[in-house]
């Protein structure tokens, strides 16, 4: 199964019968958007998580924008992240009307650095988006400090984090508000789009929820600027909550898989992710070569997968890059055009990681 990064086919088939069941339910229902499977889940992801609000929404971009919009932020004001993160936060910051300001990452997490954050932070930052990357909880105990110092909003981007924790306390329940995606290829996903955004804060709960249907305050009558449609329907929601109970279990196999893959892939020209603790949900097996593009072709030649997450800094994007200011981020740069990701998921076999780490043990990069 190298031939894939992700083999959802063989995943889901896990789940076909909890799947099959929750389809079912939902037809025979007749209420397919806003009922009550998306409320039994937001209300169970919400328990799972540890924060008291959640509100499920179409996707996880949106789910940052809405938190972002939820939390008062917008035009003037300046939202600092991650350039490294694949576009989402920077899409989500440019969509509410703030701008995104850029913050260096940490070598070892890949995820943003404290100090650096600190050092960017002006007159008009108003937040921070701690973007959780690859499965790897960021430092949120000195983001969260950072942030209360300097009266900071702190948005969590768990897209990539479902279950993972710290000191007993999951991704999710550490900023003021949190983003969640629910794509298929996630640690939780599902099988189409979805979203959610957690809170503690009722009153950004209530602006959110208003924000996810059109403003409204009640049916047709819109009262919050900056509403859209954007609600998670009642299928993917009853399907989330077919998955939600083994999520730490699947977290723990990924674990096992990841743990497996750094003790067998073994070369003196890559570097491999830490994989100890449990606020790393090996979402991604992200490694490191100078040797990137000879490696991708090493792998490709054995029929073995592998991917860039991700190829381009995004103030570098084409598409932003004339609207934006060019910070120097020396780690963020230096590692950009080093990182691949290779197979890494609960249904990878032994033989699987036998074979790559013997391929990998192979490879020449002369």
């Amino acid at each position: 199964m190298l031939s894939q990064l992700n083999n959802l086919r063989v995943h889901n088939d896990r789940f076909d019968d909890a799947l099959r069941e929750a389809f079912q339910r939902v037809l025979e229902s007749g209420w397919f958007a806003l009922g009550p499977e998306v409320e039994a889940f937001e209300s169970e992801f919400a328990d799972y998580c540890g924060a008291p609000h959640c509100i499920g929404v179409a996707n996880g971009t949106d789910a940052l924008e809405l938190a972002i919009r939820g939390l008062g932020i917008g035009r003037g004001d300046e939202v600092i992240t991650a350039a490294n993160a694949g576009m989402y936060s920077t899409t989500a910051i440019l969509a509410s009307g703030a701008t995104p300001g850029y913050a260096d990452i940490q070598p070892n997490t890949l995820t943003l650095c404290p100090q650096d954050a600190a050092a960017r932070i002006g007159p008009a930052t108003r937040a921070i988006v701690v973007t959780h990357l690859f499965g790897r909880l960021a430092d949120v105990d000195s983001l969260r400090a950072l942030a209360d110092r300097h009266g900071l909003a702190m948005i969590e981007d768990c897209a990539q984090a479902h279950g993972a924790e710290r000191a007993g306390r999951r991704a999710g329940s550490w900023g003021d508000a949190a983003a969640f995606s629910f794509y298929p290829t996630k640690n939780l996903g599902a099988l189409g789009d979805g979203g959610a955004v957690l809170t503690r804060d009722p009153a950004i709960a209530e602006k959110v929820r208003q924000l996810r249907q059109y403003g409204w305050e009640s049916k047709y009558v819109s009262s919050v600027a900056g509403g859209r449609n954007s609600r998670l329907d009642e299928l993917q929601a009853a399907l989330l909550r077919a998955k939600l109970p083994k999520l730490d279990a699947l977290n723990e196999e990924r674990r096992t898989t990841a743990f497996a893959l750094a003790s067998a892939v073994s070369h003196p020209g890559i570097t491999k992710p830490d994989v100890e603790g449990k606020d790393f949900v090996a979402h991604l097996f992200v490694v490191q070569t100078e040797r990137r593009a000879n490696l991708q072709e090493h792998l490709r030649a054995q029929d073995i997968a592998s991917d860039i997450h991700y190829p381009v800094l995004d103030y570098q994007q084409t598409s932003v890059a004339h609207a934006l200011e060019t910070p120097h981020l020396e780690v963020s740069e230096r590692l950009v055009s080093r990182i691949l990701t290779i197979p890494c998921y609960p249904e990878l076999s032994a033989q699987d990681i036998a074979r790559l780490a013997e391929t990998t043990a192979n490879w020449d990069p002369q």
